[in-house]
């Protein structure tokens, strides 16, 4: 029997306190955990290993990061204890080579990985490994690493990234229902109109997503966007994409998640 080729996600994380929180993002989540078919492991790409050099965790049991501050307690409480996977680590770093992928025994599982997929698969009953992301490569970097990366969907390995296409922390406005502001919503629609988009790497507009108008004031530093070339990277010729949520929070972070296959 063939095996199924596994969905790729990037999923808009948004807040830490979605781990604790029920919305129409965590729906979202939930929902793709229970209709997807269900994956014999998990890479996680995650905008918040952003390295020098490209690593990847090879631990059996790797850590739950809590990598930020001033929640409550009870999500300091809360961890994700997946087993992590060697032979899957090693595997990632055949595909990507001639990359140097460095199998890293110390990172674990932080709240970009583990804050998403715990929504998806509560139990934690999925081995998962997580992917850095080099941030002194340019965006056609991580997107042809998508290609590579796209073989493991073909043996039942989901890949998941996560950031946000709009991640401007120092514009965020903190009232309650504040309206998007016009360059988030133009750069998050431009996302969403380009994301089927088909040609040669380096004239992808997703690729070249600074050609935007909108693009420096929606990333001011990239690492919350480029988890999505990785996605688009994996995706096959013949794949529809899909948006399962949507939408801007705090008027200047963009909770887009997209699907391919």
């Amino acid at each position: 029997m063939s095996q199924i080729r596994m969905p790729a996600l990037f999923l808009g994380h948004g807040s830490p306190m979605n781990v604790l929180e029920d919305n129409i993002y965590t729906e979202a989540w939930r929902k793709l955990g229970e209709t997807l078919p269900r994956p014999k492991a998990i890479l996680a790409v995650s905008a918040h290993w952003y390295t020098r050099g490209t690593a990847v965790t090879a631990m059996e049991k790797p850590r739950t990061i809590h990598d930020f501050g001033g929640f409550p307690q009870a999500l300091f409480d809360t961890h994700y204890p997946a087993l992590g996977s060697p032979a899957l680590a090693q595997q990632v770093a055949e595909l990507l080579a001639p990359v140097e992928v460095r199998l890293d025994q110390e990172w674990g599982f932080d709240h970009g990985s583990w804050g998403v997929v715990i929504k998806m698969y509560p139990d934690a009953d999925i081995p998962m490994i997580q992917l850095s992301v080099d941030g002194t490569k340019p965006p056609a970097y991580h997107f042809e690493l998508g290609r590579k990366l796209a073989a493991l969907r073909e043996q039942g390995v989901m890949i998941i990234a996560s950031g946000n296409v709009v991640h401007n922390l120092r514009m965020v406005r903190w009232q309650g229902s504040a309206e998007a502001y016009p360059w988030a919503t133009s750069f998050n629609q431009y996302v969403r109109d380009n994301l089927s988009w088909q040609g040669p790497t380096e004239e992808h507009p997703l690729v070249n997503f600074m050609d935007h108008e909108g693009a420096e004031l929606s990333n001011p530093t990239p690492e919350h966007y480029l988890p999505l070339l990785y996605i688009l990277g994996s995706r096959a010729a013949d794949e529809a994409v899909s948006i399962p949520v949507d939408g801007i929070e705090m008027a200047s972070l963009s909770m887009l998640s997209v699907q391919v296959g």
